[in-house]
This record gives structure tokens, C-alpha cells and sequence, in this order.
């Protein structure tokens, strides 16, 4: 059972937002991902934007939190700190995560962990909602191979997490410690291994995805899989559930990557909102570096003043009369929202028979 709705949506949770966005009100995010830092320690073979030229930036920390205690005051509900590169870089990444709970914000991290040394993880449990792992191996040699890094790597990331979730359950920290597999040619064997791994270290869930070809990454992987082949494999990975470790098999988006969208606007672009390392605030992380989707630059104007300035209403207009979303990137960020929007606006027969 997939409870944290990772294959699905959460705009059910939010209805006042969702009336006041169908009402045509001017609404402010719910959720934003943040890039606290450009560059990373790895070069994974299946990179989105193949880290828009691993220029190793980071987001001035005093504009940070003055942006984190704008997106707070206006509205927004959580963040997440991930991004293009590898979050854990910043130095200052602990204390932002500290500002951002102390301003009521829900905060997460996506990491490929191997900063997540014990130190950190002592730093920043205890004020995240949930830390992601991406571990896209079940051997050192398989992990040097996709990650493109050192086979030590993959050693060290079992270790952190296990720490991680030692020091999580001594301490009855509420974080869940989760970790994202990508699904690909040269990794599908090892799926079983690194579920029976995070099993016995005792994390909280594995999430196996798909493969989507980001259209901006010069990156090209060799194979595509057929996925349709390997549905199969959750069958295989039920024996590895537990009650208090669940494999979350995202077998529906798979099936939706060769299917055509049954929406043609995208709508969800107000419900978020994407921060690059240089400060540029974007309304898609699918079209990072283009201009007719950058809002503004919070180094140069207050995350209020972006999102209710001109650029934003050009970019909502285009998105509304102008936009083809066959330009889009397959089975994207916002795919299950734009689906849920759009029923809402383009009602089928009969549905006042609740």
C-alpha cells in the first residue's frame, strides 16, 4: 500500500487551495523543491540535466533563509532540498533545514548519501518530515558503474543509512528514511538485493521508478527498458515486505510512459515552484536554463515580488494559450496534479450522483 501517495497525488489534502485556485484566485505554492548547491559528487549515467554543466553554485545562505521566511509567511507548507545537484554540498545545509522547521515549514532531502555522515544525520533528523536516498545498485561494482563514481561509494552509503536509522530510532525521531531506485538495464537484477539490504538495516521503504528522458539532457542513455517485461519483479519483491518496511513499486507511472496524457494544459504550475542554485526561481524543473519559464532571481527581488510580478503572469499565459505539452517531459513532476486538475475542470457525466 503506497500511504505516502507517491504514485499518486495530495491536492485532496489541500480543498481551500484547490477552490480558491478553481475560483481563479491568484494562489501561492504549496509545496517547492530547492537547490542549495550546483555541483555534485557524482555523474550518474541517467542525470536529467547532466547538472547544467556541474557549475559548483551555491545559494548565498542570509537571501536563502530570507526567501525560506517569505515562501513561510505566504503560504507555502513544505520544501524539499535536492535540485541538480547534491544538497549536502552546502555547508550550510543543516542550519537551513533548522531555519526552515522553526519557520513552520514540512522540510525533506533527497541525497545520494554519501555526506550523510553520523554527524549530519545528527544535525538534521530531528527537523525533517523525510530523507531520500537515491541508491540505484545492490552491489559496489554495479553502483560505480551508474553512479560513475568510486565503488567505496556504495559502502559508504549503506553505512550512513544504517546509522541514520539507528540514530532515528534511538532518538524517536518522526523522519522517514526512505530510498529511490531507478529502474534500468544495467541495475534491474539488483533490485532484490538492495530491498533485502534496507530491509535488514531497517529503513522505512524502497521506491523502484522508471526511467524518464529528461528533453533538455544532452545525456542519453544506451537501452531503454521495456517495463512492460518487468512488472514481474513485484511479484518478486512482496517477500520482502514487512509492516514496517514497505516496497512501493511504482508500477502505474510505468504504464503511463507510453500512454498519451489525458490533459492537454498544464495546470498545476501554482501549487509550486522550483529554486536553482543561482537563485533563479522557475515554474518547471523540466526547462531549468530557459528563460520563458524563469519567474525571477531571488538575489534580486523578494520571492512575494517574483511570484506576483510580470514575468509570472507572461509565463501563466503562455501556459494557458500558447504551451503544447507534447513538449513536456514524459510521465512529468506535476502528471498525476495536472490529471486531478483537470478532471476537476472538465467533469465527466453525473457527478452530482455522490
Amino acid at each position: 500500500m503506497d500511504e505516502y501517495r507517491i504514485e499518486s497525488q495530495k491536492l485532496i489534502y489541500h480543498p481551500q487551495r484547490v477552490s480558491d485556485w478553481l475560483l481563479g484566485k491568484d494562489i501561492y505554492p504549496i509545496y517547492m523543491e530547492i537547490t542549495p548547491y550546483g555541483g555534485c559528487n557524482h555523474r550518474c549515467i541517467f542525470c536529467g540535466l547532466d547538472y547544467l554543466g556541474y557549475k559548483a553554485c551555491r545559494l548565498d545562505t542570509k537571501i536563502l533563509k530570507g526567501f525560506i521566511k517569505d515562501i513561510a509567511a505566504r503560504g507555502v507548507k513544505s520544501i524539499m532540498f535536492a535540485g541538480e545537484g547534491e544538497p549536502l554540498l552546502n555547508k550550510d545545509l543543516a542550519s537551513l533545514v533548522k531555519y526552515a522547521k522553526k519557520n513552520g515549514l514540512d522540510v525533506a532531502i533527497t541525497t545520494n548519501g554519501v555526506l550523510l555522515t553520523k554527524h549530519i544525520s545528527g544535525q538534521i533528523l530531528s527537523s525533517l518530515s523525510w530523507l531520500r536516498i537515491s541508491l540505484n545498485a545492490g552491489s559496489a561494482k554495479t553502483y560505480s558503474l551508474i553512479h560513475r563514481t568510486k565503488q567505496n561509494d556504495f559502502n559508504k552509503v549503506i553505512n550512513n543509512i544504517k546509522e541514520a536509522v539507528r540514530l532515528k530510532k534511538k532518538m524517536g525521531y518522526a523522519c522517514t528514511i526512505g530510498v529511490q531506485f531507478l529502474l534500468l538495464n544495467e541495475n534491474y537484477n539488483e533490485v532484490e538485493k538492495v530491498a533485502k539490504i534496507l530491509r535488514d538495516i531497517g529503513a522505512d521503504y524502497l521506491i523502484i521508478k522508471p526511467y524518464s528522458q529528461h528533453p533538455l539532457s544532452i545525456n542519453r542513455l544506451k537501452s531503454k527498458l521495456d517495463y512492460k517485461r518487468l512488472l514481474s519483479l513485484e511479484e518478486s519483491l512482496k517477500k520482502y515486505k514487512r509492516e514496517d518496511f514497505r516496497i512501493i513499486f511504482r508500477k502505474h507511472t510505468m504504464s503511463k510512459i507510453t500512454q498519451p496524457r489525458p490533459y492537454r494544459k498544464c495546470l498545476g504550475l501554482p501549487f509550486w515552484a522550483y529554486l536553482a542554485s543561482n537563485g533563479d526561481l522557475y515554474a518547471c524543473s523540466s526547462f531549468l536554463g530557459e528563460e520563458r519559464f524563469r519567474y525571477g532571481n531571488i538575489n534580486k527581488a523578494t520571492f512575494s515580488k517574483i511570484w506576483k510580478g510580470k514575468k509570472r503572469k507572461a509565463i501563466r499565459k503562455m501556459m494557458k494559450s500558447k504551451w503544447n505539452i507534447d513538449e513536456c517531459r514524459e510521465v512529468c513532476r506535476l502528471d498525476e496534479v495536472n490529471r486531478y486538475l483537470w478532471r476537476l475542470k472538465h467533469p465527466p457525466e453525473h457527478v452530482n450522483f455522490v
